[in-house]
């Protein structure tokens, strides 16, 4: 396994992953009285609340409604799509070599 095949797929791990538990954290805006301290709750806050609160300073709630996890599963999906998707760099680059 090349360095770029490794690359590839440890990043695709990690995007999937976080475009995962954004999508999860996008339905749990849908109960607001869910406590996200709490348990098995906060393994899906912990690792996306710092990429939120980036973007909340930025992107105030429309209407209420805080629309930065959108947001993020949009940019982690461009950027799965720009790097390992059918003809991303790193497809490419593996192909290369």
């Amino acid at each position: 396994m090349t360095g770029v095949n490794l690359t590839a797929w440890i990043l695709g791990i990690l995007l999937g992953l976080m475009i995962f538990l954004l999508i999860f954290r996008i339905i749990l805006t849908w109960y607001p009285q869910v406590d996200l301290n709490r348990f098995p709750l906060n393994l899906i806050t912990w690792p996306t609340e710092p990429f939120l609160v980036l973007l909340r300073k930025l992107v105030p709630p429309i209407g209420g409604v805080d629309i930065t996890p959108i947001i993020w599963v949009g940019i982690f999906s461009l950027l799965r799509e720009i790097l390992l998707g059918q003809q991303g760099l790193l497809t490419m680059l593996s192909r290369v070599s």
